[in-house]
């Protein structure tokens, strides 16, 4: 377990390495100059100095040679400084900590409620298939799927906010000052981004558990005379879980993939939106930082869903 840990760990920080060359690289082919974009925003009239531009580019060590830029930046962020924002004139690790804890609070509610609700559903249908609850539960999962969630947060804010007037359009309030606004806040953006992890949980739980209740170890338990409850919970569902984990953990990814519309749609103040006005004023060191950031949850929690095949399947072993 031991060696497999460490051999995954290696792996994980290659890849985040990787993922900093490219996105480091990339984001400098885009066209336009970010400190063109930040001075004309910035200045009443449309002249901007050169003496300001050199002053600037000096500031942010973009008159060096990229490889150099990337050795100042990649030896930040081993000292833990993330650089310095160019559009909001912030140091980058001060924004992300601001605006991950909204993000994680919306996320992690959808990604627990997609999951419990995805499980259940799936296990009842399985359990109960080829009846109406199968049938419901598999067009409500197909359906899912296949919505779009920017079209369904503008439908929903249509709907409940211009129509009914039942919930806040947008904008998000710690729940710490109004747990209740913040309740109501979460109700839309929450639904938006769970709707397709549930649908393609259900499925996928249905799937495994009709494979796994066909073993003969689950035939041999129903003529033990052991009860359904029993069956199902101890011997069945804990083997069929593991296609399922491997799907949350693609999960943990969607929280942050999702969050880039559902932020954006209801003008939440979380990572994916402060990523996406990064990407149009060309703030190089949020993007590579939030990029960064991301891609060391993403790994980790992909060496979590490993690990913990092993409990879910005693056949599993690390060699």
């Amino acid at each position: 377990m031991t060696a497999y840990i460490i051999r995954r760990l290696i792996t994980g920080v290659f890849i985040i390495w990787l993922v900093t060359l490219i996105v480091f690289f990339v984001i400098r082919l885009l066209p336009g100059d970010p400190l063109v974009i930040f001075l004309g925003q910035q200045a009443s009239s449309g002249s901007i100095s050169e003496q300001e531009l050199e002053h600037l580019r000096k500031e942010y060590n973009l008159d060096k040679p990229i490889m150099v830029q990337y050795g100042i930046w990649i030896g930040g962020v081993l000292r833990g400084n993330l650089g310095q924002s160019i559009y909001y004139h912030e140091d980058v690790g001060k924004l992300m900590a601001e605006r991950f804890p909204i993000t994680l609070h919306i996320g992690l509610t959808a990604f627990v409620i997609s999951n419990v609700l995805g499980i259940l559903f799936g296990l009842i249908a399985a359990v109960r298939r080829g009846t109406w609850i199968d049938t419901v539960v598999t067009t409500l999962s197909n359906v899912g799927i296949t919505i779009p969630v920017f079209w369904l947060g503008l439908i929903l804010m249509y709907i409940f906010g211009l129509k009914l007037h039942l919930l806040p359009i947008a904008g998000y309030t710690s729940p710490f000052q109004d747990f209740f606004l913040n309740a109501k806040q979460l109700v839309m953006p929450v639904t938006c981004m769970a709707i397709t992890g549930l649908a393609g949980t259900a499925r996928q739980t249905r799937s495994s558990m009709l494979e796994v209740i066909r073993q003969d170890y689950i035939r041999t338990a129903w003529s033990k005379g052991l009860r359904e409850r029993v069956v199902i919970l101890r011997h069945a569902l804990k083997i069929s879980l593991i296609p399922v984990i491997t799907m949350m953990g693609m999960g943990i990814g969607m929280i942050f993939g999702g969050s880039v519309l559902v932020e954006t749609v209801f003008a939440i103040p979380g990572v994916g939106r402060l990523l996406t006005q990064s990407i149009f004023a060309q703030d190089y060191m949020v993007i590579q930082s939030g990029t960064l950031v991301i891609s060391m949850i993403i790994v980790l929690a992909n060496l979590i869903v490993d690990i913990s095949y092993g409990w879910f399947d005693p056949r599993v072993r690390y060699s």
